[in-house]
């Protein structure tokens, strides 16, 4: 049985996974979908004023510490990269697999604001407008959504090289908005990484809702084929 800690991205809580989470338990896995500080229902001003990158790893290392978590699968959807990168560089061996679902891979002093293009910047500024210290999410998209503490946006991650002792790390790159997407330029640095397995999907940003049997055929290391989809999450593959 694996474990699956799911840390969303920005604007959204675990309630982004709840189409996948299911497909895992059936399998016969735990799992573990967050909704990071800062974005729950009840957190107060201060505390979306102060949460940052730090903030947010500590919520994953807590979880671990909690549920006493060995061998986890760490899965990180867009800013949600940064935090399964950061926690994993300090969770000391606890992490066997690092799934980036077209997320954020970030180098050491790298932030989101640095990793991502000009549109995203815009985005991140102007949501920030109103209060200086949150990000208003931007038009459409799911209700549930909040505003994202400007802090985790902008802080630099910190590693210290223990993140390349994972033994598995993924990326997976959603290839339906790729006149938007940051993370084109990611996937070609990573595809030229022995030490990375890069998968692509036809889907929008949104995997988790537009093909959540998807999303999950891949973390289960199945493969799915159809007319729309192929992807196989045991081995290393790269559609184009």
């Amino acid at each position: 049985m694996a474990t699956f800690v799911l840390v969303p991205g920005g604007w959204k809580g675990s309630w982004s996974f709840e189409a996948v989470v299911p497909l895992l338990e059936r399998a016969g896995h735990a799992v573990h979908a967050l909704t990071l500080t800062g974005l729950r229902p009840d957190d107060d001003t201060a505390t979306v004023a102060t949460a940052n990158l730090d903030t947010h790893a500590d919520d994953v290392l807590r979880l671990l510490d909690r549920a006493h978590i060995t061998g986890a699968t760490l899965v990180g959807h867009s800013y949600g990269g940064m935090v399964i990168a950061a926690a994993a560089d300090r969770a000391g061996g606890r992490i066997s697999r690092l799934v980036h679902l077209d997320a954020y891979v970030p180098r050491d002093g790298e932030s989101c604001w640095s990793s991502t293009n000009d549109r995203f910047r815009e985005v991140f500024a102007a949501g920030a407008a109103t209060t200086g210290y949150a990000v208003r999410p931007p038009g459409g998209g799911d209700p549930r959504r909040r505003p994202h503490p400007l802090a985790s946006f902008v802080q630099a991650i910190r590693l210290t090289g223990a993140l390349a002792q994972v033994p598995r790390r993924e990326f997976v790159y959603c290839s339906g908005w790729e006149d938007r997407t940051p993370f084109a330029g990611l996937r070609t640095r990573l595809q030229a990484d022995p030490e990375w397995r890069v998968h692509d999907l036809p889907t929008g940003h949104d995997a988790m809702h537009e093909a959540p049997e998807a999303v999950a055929a891949l973390l289960l290391g199945e493969c799915v084929a159809d007319e729309s989809l192929d992807i196989c999450g045991d081995e290393r593959k790269s559609k184009t």
